[in-house]
């Protein structure tokens, strides 16, 4: 009768935390995946493979991941995140010995069944590892000069890391992640602004030790009118597709430079433009504004957690969220230089669905535990 009353108790608490998840935040995750799966299946013409499909299962499998993940109590994720951010660091010490090579840089595992890229995983583990160092520490600690030894050095280990790939977009991605957990901990503002000043001063420095298509695509951005054919192909033939769409849009299915396979990489870093010229610019803000919401959510759960370790967590997360669309909707306008930023939950990819679901998972579990109390054992 004791085994049974246990685990009557143990489901009805598995039931709680079901009845307590924000089914808000996972019905919007939910749209933004069936928005990218309908251009998935616009960008194949009208076919479910190679990339709607697979997308399907990924978003399955993830879907379990981040309801595992929720329903763990938070304080367990607290105690496992600098050991999360030690994995992180094996893995990219693995992808720099034998990892797979695809594109001119070495920045995938290749696990058979898919090519893991940890880097996208490192963002995740960085700003749980952050949140852990800053949590229990006290207003006066954290002001203190000092303690920024240890956080500079969980961004630049896994940044130097990153930068041997090569991938500079994804490092800048670790850095602004970092940082954002930092600022929000308390660290005074002068530090952020010396630092920025002296990142602008680094500017002609960074210059010299860019590889030749990092600079060639920040040239590219300044002026693409000057190899519409070469290398400023990408951004013209993008922007030609997201005026083509107009208000309304061409229709789904109806995109002419999808297509006619004009636009390039329109299942991955290029899908918002895919999206945009057949649904038109109505179509665009509504992608927008789901994404907004979710933004919204995270930051509301962010602020209503009552340790800070969850607060610190949740708000870091969306920051790395938030930049993603950020980058990738202004790349594919023009905005920005052309890098490898996927549009979360839209763009094709396994790491980068996985990545996304894990975050959400954490964000989820910050939610239905946020009475939980942090200890350092």
């Amino acid at each position: 009768m004791r085994h049974l009353s246990s685990l009557s108790g143990e489901r009805d608490t598995i039931w709680l935390k079901l009845k307590r998840l924000n089914w808000g935040m996972v019905f919007l995750i939910c749209v933004v995946t069936m928005i990218g799966l309908l251009s998935l299946y616009s960008a194949a013409g009208g076919h479910v493979g190679p990339w709607a499909n697979r997308q399907f299962y990924r978003f399955l499998f993830g879907l379990g991941v981040m309801f595992f993940i929720a329903l763990i109590d938070i304080k367990w994720w607290f105690r496992l995140s600098f050991l999360a951010f030690a994995g992180g660091v094996a893995l990219l010490l693995i992808v720099e010995i034998m990892g797979h090579v695809g594109m001119g840089a070495q920045r995938w595992i290749n696990l058979g069944f898919m090519k893991l890229q940890p880097s996208e995983l490192m963002k995740i583990a960085v700003v749980m590892a952050l949140a852990r160092f800053y949590a229990l520490k006290s207003t006066e600690d954290v002001r203190r000069l000092w303690m920024l030894i240890p956080p500079l050095a969980i961004i630049l280990l896994p940044v130097s890391l990153v930068l041997l790939q090569p991938d500079l977009g994804t490092s800048l991605m670790i850095v602004m992640a970092g940082a954002s957990v930092i600022f929000l901990a308390g660290v005074p503002l002068w530090i952020f602004i010396t630092s920025g000043a002296l990142a602008v001063a680094a500017i002609p420095v960074a210059w010299h030790f860019m590889h030749s298509y990092q600079k060639q695509r920040v040239l590219t951005f300044l002026n693409p009118e000057s190899d519409p054919l070469g290398a400023g192909y990408h951004i013209t033939q993008s922007k030609i597709a997201l005026g083509s769409g107009g208000i309304e849009g061409k229709g789904f299915l109806e995109g002419t430079q999808s297509r006619l396979n004009f636009l390039p990489e329109k299942q991955t870093d290029f899908i918002f433009t895919l999206w945009a010229e057949e649904w038109g610019l109505v179509g665009g803000l509504f992608l927008l504004f789901v994404l907004g919401c979710l933004f919204a959510y995270g930051l509301y759960i962010g602020m209503s957690s009552r340790h800070a370790y969850g607060r610190l967590l949740t708000m870091g997360l969306m920051v790395n969220f938030s930049l993603y669309v950020f980058i990738n909707i202004g790349m594919v306008m023009g905005l920005m230089p052309v890098v490898g930023a996927p549009l979360p939950l839209v763009s094709y990819g396994g790491t980068s669905m996985l990545s996304a679901m894990i975050g959400f998972g954490l964000i989820l579990s910050c939610s239905i535990h946020r009475d939980s109390k942090m200890q350092k054992n």
